[in-house]
């Protein structure tokens, strides 16, 4: 194949689970893409190390050590510097600042661990999304990856896969079974986007 392999700048917050997910289906030749950078607002995310370990650069580029102006310049010269041609927020917890958006109009995605637009917003991440969830009576949960604009969790949706809810579930069982759907679905969508298939 001689298509150019995609180039991704992968976001994290923390554990990096779904940056796993992209990193193994491009070892396994699933992906035709190619992760130039992964950027972490926290020093101490075990996604930065999960870079490391495939000799990927790992960048920590927060905003605390930044004025606004400042850490926006810097966010979009981290892009471009190293290339990216899809930025991938892969459970990523901040805001991206407006010029970034402006500067990669419908090549951001992010992938959320429930059907949008429901359970969305500011400050719906991680465990609070599924308890909601769970509180409000739904039979199903899912995976929504969209594109990202410049409110939480309301660009366009590109893909949404459901997950049945059990009777018996707590936030953490469900919470598991969300992010082994998000592992596949994230690739996927990727995967789509490099072929093409996703404008």
């Amino acid at each position: 194949m001689s298509e150019q392999p995609l180039k991704l700048g992968v976001l994290v917050s923390g554990r990096g689970s779904d940056l796993q997910s992209i990193i193994d289906a491009i070892e396994s030749g699933d992906l035709n893409a190619r992760i130039t950078v992964v950027i972490s607002n926290n020093p101490s995310a075990y996604g930065l190390e999960r870079a490391r370990k495939y000799n990927i650069p790992a960048v920590v580029h927060s905003s605390k050590d930044y004025s606004k102006n400042a850490f926006r310049e810097r966010f979009l010269e981290i892009l471009k510097s190293y290339d990216v041609e899809l930025v991938v927020l892969a459970g990523y917890l901040k805001k991206i600042p407006d010029t970034v958006i402006d500067n990669y109009p419908r090549r951001i995605i992010n992938i959320h661990p429930a059907l949008l637009p429901k359970f969305g917003g500011k400050g719906f991440y991680g465990m609070r999304v599924h308890k909601a969830v769970l509180q409000s009576g739904e039979k199903e949960s899912g995976v929504t990856v969209h594109f990202v604009d410049n409110k939480y969790d309301h660009g366009e949706i590109i893909y949404q896969q459901k997950v049945p809810i059990k009777e018996d579930d707590t936030p953490e069982t469900l919470s598991e079974r969300v992010l082994a759907v998000e592992h596949q679905v994230l690739p996927r969508v990727i995967g789509m986007i490099a072929e093409g298939k996703i404008s």
